[in-house]
C-alpha cells in the first residue's frame, strides 16, 4: 500500500526536526487557490518564532526535495502552531488537557453548535469539557473542529 505525503513527508523530516529540538504537531497539504501548500506545523517547550521555522525550512527542504515526496510544484510552508491552535489528534488533545477550547460540532447537542469549556480528559473516543453548567461529554465523531481559546471577544 502506498504511503501519503503526510506519511512520506514525516517519515522522511522527523529525525531532523528533532535532533533540531522541535516536534512536529501537524503536516497539511493542500490546495490553496491554484497553488499547493506544504505546511509543516513546529512546536517546543519553548514555543516557537520566526528564527525558528526559518532554521527547520533550511534543514527540511534539501531532504524533501530528495526524497521526493510531491510530483508537482508546490510551495514549503514552516510555521508555529500558534497559542490559539487547532487540535486535530489525540496527542494535541491530551497535550491540551485543562486548556479553555471550543468544540464546533457538525450537528447541534442540546440546541448548541459549539461547546465552549476546560478540556477535562479523553477517553478513547470521548472528550470531556467542564463548563460553568458542569461536564459535557462529546464524542470526537460529533466534533468539526477544535481549538484552543486563550482570547475572546
Amino acid at each position: 500500500m502506498k504511503k501519503s505525503v503526510k506519511e512520506t513527508v514525516r517519515e522522511a523530516i522527523a529525525p531532523t526536526i528533532a535532533e533540531l529540538g522541535y516536534d512536529i504537531w501537524d503536516i497539511t497539504y493542500q490546495k490553496v487557490g491554484a497553488d499547493y501548500h506544504l505546511e509543516i506545523t513546529i512546536d517546543s517547550e519553548n514555543g516557537i518564532n520566526i528564527e525558528d521555522c526559518e532554521k527547520v525550512h533550511r534543514a527540511i527542504d534539501p531532504i524533501l526535495d530528495e526524497c521526493d515526496p510531491i510530483e508537482s510544484f508546490y510551495y514549503l510552508d514552516v510555521s508555529s502552531p500558534g497559542i490559539e491552535r487547532e487540535l486535530r489528534t489525540e496527542a494535541h488533545i491530551l497535550s491540551q488537557i485543562g486548556v479553555k477550547a471550543e468544540a464546533k460540532l457538525y450537528a447541534a447537542k442540546d440546541g448548541r453548535r459549539s461547546i465552549i469549556g476546560i478540556i477535562k480528559s479523553l477517553d478513547g473516543d470521548r472528550l470531556t469539557i467542564t463548563e460553568p453548567a458542569g461536564d459535557t461529554e462529546l464524542l470526537l465523531s460529533e466534533i468539526s473542529k477544535l481549538t484552543t481559546i486563550y482570547f475572546e471577544d
